[in-house]
């Protein structure tokens, strides 16, 4: 399974129900490990909570202090609760303007939608400050995980993108082994797919959601990432437009390293 809005056969959490307090849910995200995303729809106390089902592997704490720390620089979920039982954990937060960027309505207008996405980018790497930041994305300890996750024999390369599948652990690992000198030192989102940039109804970034990862990296970290992910969502022949509108010029070795980098990701 991967990634995307949810599904209407999705059975709301007890939890999820008791957070809600009689107010309408509704389901609005999955993910590829089971972790869900509700819209708790209360007026002005309207609300987002996700859920981490017990086992599932995900870490709703990470993003908890990660959000915390962003939100005093850039536009990010404000956190309100947190808090788990023998089911799962949980993690709400207060919602932001504007939608996903992979709406209906911003799927039917992708040249906006990748411009938007690419400003936003831009925008993010700038606001956050790389000698505040106290987490890491580099790209050296994450393949100091995938090489302990190899060892632990936790790696399927099934689940691979096509253009990584016929390569296996060894000669994956052994391909980014050679780590390139980073381009450029930024506050990384650590998870720049388009559905995470939020799009106002003029068709601006207005924030960004989903930063369990976040951390200092090279920029390319995030725009291999990015760029790829407007193929998934939108189509081949808009990479261009949305480094166009970040502001650099293309970097193919850079970015094949960190596709590869992110498809040997957990």
């Amino acid at each position: 399974m991967l990634a995307g809005p949810a599904q209407e056969r999705i059975e709301v959490p007890d939890a999820v129900e008791r957070l809600a307090g009689g107010a309408k849910v509704r389901a609005v995200w999955e993910n590829e490990l089971g972790g869900l995303t509700f819209e708790v729809d209360c007026g002005e106390r309207r609300r987002f909570v996700k859920w981490a089902p017990a086992g599932s592997g995900l870490d709703l704490d990470a993003e908890i202090v990660r959000l915390r720390w962003a939100v005093r620089f850039t536009t990010v979920p404000r956190v309100l609760d947190a808090g788990g039982d023998e089911t799962g954990t949980w993690l709400v937060t207060a919602p932001l303007s504007g939608e996903t960027a992979i709406s209906e309505r911003w799927k039917a207008a992708p040249a906006i939608a990748v411009a938007a996405i690419g400003e936003g980018l831009r925008a993010l790497h700038e606001a956050l400050p790389v000698e505040q930041c106290p987490f890491s994305w580099s790209a050296a300890g994450r393949l100091a995980d995938a090489q302990r996750r190899a060892l632990a024999d936790r790696m399927d390369p099934a689940g691979r993108h096509a253009e990584h599948r016929g390569l296996s652990v060894d000669e994956a690992l052994e391909r980014l082994s050679a780590i390139p000198p980073v381009d450029h030192a930024v506050v990384c989102h650590g998870d720049a797919c388009a559905p995470n940039t939020l799009l106002t109804r003029e068709g601006q970034w207005s924030g960004h959601v989903d930063l369990g990862e976040l951390g200092v990296a090279d920029r390319w970290a995030d725009l291999a990432v990015a760029t790829w992910s407007t193929e998934w969502n939108y189509g081949p022949g808009f990479e261009h437009q949305l480094l166009s509108a970040y502001g650099v010029q293309a970097d193919p070795d850079r970015t094949r390293y960190y596709r590869l980098l992110w498809d040997l990701g957990p």
